[in-house]
């Protein structure tokens, strides 16, 4: 069964945020251009108003000729307003860009959640931290501390070890490798005998301090949400 780490998913969701920020920025970048390239000059009213002057030789009328200053002073007020529009336009694209990438990450970062919590409601446990002392015959789990004997030590050490050098181990190579003799001359069933003595003896223990706890002087409780409690 393939397995995924922590890493590797955080190294998926840095790639996954990193191509919808691009694509957001690329799209607000062209959106953008477009808006800037299709609004209409500044100076478009007063180009106009210029060659109505230039093509109207005849007009030398005084009121004609306030007429058109009027129009002059409207297109540089419109020129100027425009230009306000052009910079209010651009902020807003900033800021949208902004919430757009931050509305981003917030769902990648839910997604990965998702899938995480999902791995640890398959898993059952996640374990995030594995300390084996054989001084103290004590096996550490995530923060938690569980008593073993020798033997079931041993035999944990023994996984662990093959664990971090990803190698599978049958029951006569434990047994082989706890004891000190050649694989040859010990038995499968040996050592399929100290495994279930390990998960029996860890089992129960990881039973009692996640499922059924003991209250000193008081009894014993489920620790768990009572409304997940279902009896049929």
């Amino acid at each position: 069964m393939p397995i995924t780490s922590a890493t590797d998913a955080r190294r998926a969701g840095v790639r996954l945020v990193g191509v919808g920020i691009a694509a957001i920025v690329v799209l607000l970048a062209g959106a953008g251009v477009l808006l800037m390239w299709t609004l209409p000059d500044a100076n478009a009213f007063n180009a106009q108003v210029e060659r109505i002057f230039v093509e109207n030789d005849n007009l030398a009328g005084q009121a004609e000729i306030r007429l058109l200053e009027i129009l002059a002073q409207s297109g540089t007020a419109f020129s100027d307003t425009l230009a306000s529009y052009r910079m209010v336009i651009f902020v807003l694209l900033v800021f949208a860009t902004a919430l757009l990438l931050a509305a981003l990450v917030f769902l990648v970062m839910l997604v990965v959640l998702n899938r995480r919590m999902a791995q640890i409601e398959r898993s059952g446990i996640q374990v995030s931290s594995l300390v084996v002392s054989r001084e103290e015959n004590t096996v550490y789990l995530n923060t938690m501390g569980f008593k073993l004997t020798e033997a079931m030590i041993e035999t944990l050490a023994v996984l662990a070890e093959a664990r971090m050098d990803d190698e599978l181990l049958s029951g006569a190579q434990i047994e082989a490798m706890i004891s000190g003799r050649d694989a040859s001359d010990c038995e499968e069933a040996a050592g399929a005998t100290r495994i279930k003595r390990l998960r029996d003896g860890l089992g129960n223990q990881l039973v009692s301090e996640l499922l059924v706890k003991t209250i000193a002087r008081k009894g014993y409780v489920l620790a768990i949400d009572k409304t997940v409690i279902e009896v049929v």
